[in-house]
């Protein structure tokens, strides 16, 4: 296994470690560790497998939910959309990412959430409902993936620069 390999694996378990502690709610670095991990593995798989794996190992300390299913498949399309900045991975492209990845995470989650919980009525009010209520916690999606990102993304370009061989693999 290369350093960068380790570096990346590194950074995305102690984001992974972020998520089973106290933390403030929805705020937490997923969509940062799904970015990252796509824009930085070279195999498709191994971007999408690990931060995956991540949420699993997470769950299982955390709790298992009847809207994983959701949350895996916008961590799944989060890491999908990483993939678009292998090329061109500047602080604008990653912050638009970032607002793409929370806002298709929002849409996906919450309307899991309205499809397979009681919450709220299975109807098109009840859906806007579901997303209405869920808009609070989008702010703290939002702020968590730039910031998780500009730690994940910077944290790696400042070891780049201190340990040059790790951009060259």
């Amino acid at each position: 296994m290369n350093n960068k390999v380790i570096a990346v694996l590194v950074m995305i378990a102690l984001c992974a470690l972020y998520r089973v502690l106290p933390h403030p709610f929805n705020f937490t670095p997923v969509a940062a560790m799904g970015l990252f991990a796509g824009a930085m593995f070279t195999s498709k798989r191994l971007a999408l497998t690990v931060p995956l794996v991540a949420m699993l190992l997470g769950d299982l300390v955390i709790g298992l939910h009847e809207t994983m299913l959701f949350v895996y498949l916008a961590t799944a399309i989060t890491a999908g959309i990483g993939m678009l900045l292998r090329q061109q991975r500047s602080v604008a492209t990653i912050a638009l990412a970032g607002v793409f990845s929370s806002v298709q995470f929002f849409f996906i989650t919450n309307t899991g959430m309205w499809a397979v919980t009681d919450f709220y009525p299975h109807s098109w009010e009840g859906l806007v409902q579901c997303w209405v209520m869920g808009l609070p916690f989008m702010q703290h999606d939002l702020a968590s993936t730039w910031l998780f990102s500009a730690v994940l993304f910077g944290g790696y370009a400042l070891l780049s620069r201190r340990y040059p061989g790790l951009a060259q693999h």
